[in-house]
């Protein structure tokens, strides 16, 4: 089976799923209110520089100050060295250009840098460099020597700036990559007129979710990309028309009456992703716990008792434990520092292989990790880049009832799946009306800030609703009935 790529948009947000063979494996959200904004661009204004951490705090229109270290500094189109401090170079109210590297997660704000990079479908362009690079997926040594004489002739001939050939540049022809390098080239002087003219705040915007996914994501395993928003779809096509003719003809729009998740069972999954415990096939199970410090994984046999001796299930159940977290990591996005605490294992044949399953298995997580060695405690070490929030913290806060050591569902997002369940009973279910039934904090939140999204709804289902608050009910708890 191949890879598929399922993309479901409402007005007030996109999901998109990434399924390999039949499972699974990774879900980017994306709100309209809390768009991602990592590789957004901002004109910033230096409020506080700190010696002492050779860090500064940057103002850039957000609701907090980003935080720029002196390793992301450039002074004259190089890095910060070491005998210059931050303190020198920066100055409190000094307007400076940085991009986000990191999305502000919990409490702490963007993480920013000066050295400007800027994607587009075949290169990464750096306006305050001069050299040339590849990405270190393309190991084809010919292929890699190849780019790098393209990209060098059109680089001498016409354009300034360093390019990081991307993995979707393998076999690209010489045309296409001058034409990327042309369009980076124009971007770059308009995004350079519009910072001259700018105030404080953002002036270059990442590409929508959407458009994201084929610039992106898309990879020559990917046979199908579906989507269920027209507007959108139309969007999609016109994106790969102009710059991937070869992908127009695996987008498809999907116009069936269930919805496109249901059918591949992703909401169950997401369901399943958002808990604590994840069950193994062998009857093992793993314990996922998420803190500002760390996430730890807990392997446990579970009610596999095996057929053979003591370590030959503990060696199954760990074999199959390295496989389902790698799985969960890119599906949670969980990041930073990860403990996987394997059930000890006295064979070092087994531990290595162990290791090995693990490796293997995140080696199509398309973000940067690393991996240790088992320890004589069967831990695991590892870290995987965190540029974004995971799965948990976007969809759930910490519960005020048990002093956060537990999350329900914003009320955001139980509106957006009182939603999804409208449509879905407006398509299977004939009902002169329907009676949506909700804590306080959700009917609220839909007659208020989601009224403009409830008036589109309720006019497309041509049902009238209504809403009645219940106060037993928990602000994740709801019904929808036909009445």
């Amino acid at each position: 089976m191949s890879d598929e790529i399922l993309i479901n948009v409402t007005p007030p947000e996109t999901r998109v799923a990434v399924v390999e063979n039949g499972v699974l494996q990774e879900l980017n959200l994306e709100r309209q209110r809390k768009r991602d904004m990592v590789s957004n661009i901002y004109k910033g204004k230096v409020c506080r520089v700190m010696p002492g951490m050779q860090a500064a705090f940057v103002e850039i229109g957000l609701e907090r100050a980003g935080f720029l270290h002196a390793s992301d500094v450039l002074v004259n189109g190089e890095s910060l060295s070491e005998e210059q401090g931050i303190e020198r170079v920066l100055r409190e109210g000094q307007c400076i250009v940085v991009q986000v590297l990191k999305a502000p997660l919990g409490t702490k704000g963007a993480r920013l840098t000066m050295n400007i990079a800027i994607p587009s479908r075949y290169q990464v362009f750096l306006p305050h460099s001069d050299k040339l690079a590849l990405s270190v997926q393309l190991d084809d040594e010919l292929e890699r020597e190849r780019l790098l004489a393209i990209m060098q002739v059109f680089k001498d001939q016409e354009y300034d700036g360093g390019y990081i050939a991307r993995t979707a540049s393998d076999g690209v022809n010489g045309e296409d990559i001058r034409a990327d390098m042309l369009f980076l080239n124009k971007l770059w002087e308009i995004l350079n007129a519009q910072i001259k003219e700018a105030d404080v705040g953002l002036v270059y915007e990442d590409l929508p979710l959407t458009l994201r996914v084929l610039r992106d994501w898309y990879q020559s395993s990917v046979s199908k990309i579906k989507i269920d928003s027209k507007e959108n779809f139309d969007k999609m096509i016109e994106f790969a028309e102009k710059f991937m003719p070869d992908v127009k003809p695996l987008i498809e729009l999907y116009a069936g009456s269930r919805p496109l998740f249901d059918i591949y069972g992703i909401e169950d999954e997401i369901e399943k992703a958002l808990g604590r415990k994840v069950q193994l096939k062998s009857g093992g199970h793993l314990v996922f716990d998420q803190t500002e410090a760390m996430t730890t994984v807990d392997v446990n046999t579970g009610s596999f008792v095996g057929r053979g001796n003591q370590q030959q299930t503990i060696f199954k159940t760990n074999l199959e434990a390295a496989q389902a977290t790698a799985r969960q990591l890119r599906l949670r996005n969980l990041g930073g520092i990860i403990i996987i605490d394997f059930i000890d294992m006295e064979n070092e044949s087994h531990k290595e292989s162990v290791l090995s399953a693990l490796e293997k298995s995140m080696e199509k997580d398309h973000v940067k990790y690393s991996i240790s060695n088992v320890s004589e405690l069967g831990l695991v070490e590892m870290t995987r880049k965190r540029n974004r929030e995971s799965l948990e913290r976007i969809m759930c806060e910490p519960c005020g009832t048990c002093f956060g050591r537990g999350t329900v569902r914003t009320p955001e997002t139980t509106c957006y799946e009182i939603f999804r369940e409208i449509m879905r009973d407006a398509r299977q279910y004939e009902a002169k009306e329907l009676l949506v039934m909700a804590s306080n904090e959700v009917v609220e939140m839909l007659l208020d800030e989601e009224s403009s999204t409830l008036a589109d709804l309720e006019s497309f289902v041509g049902i009238p609703i209504r809403f009645r608050a219940e106060d037993q009910f928990t602000q994740e708890q709801y019904d929808v009935v036909l009445v």
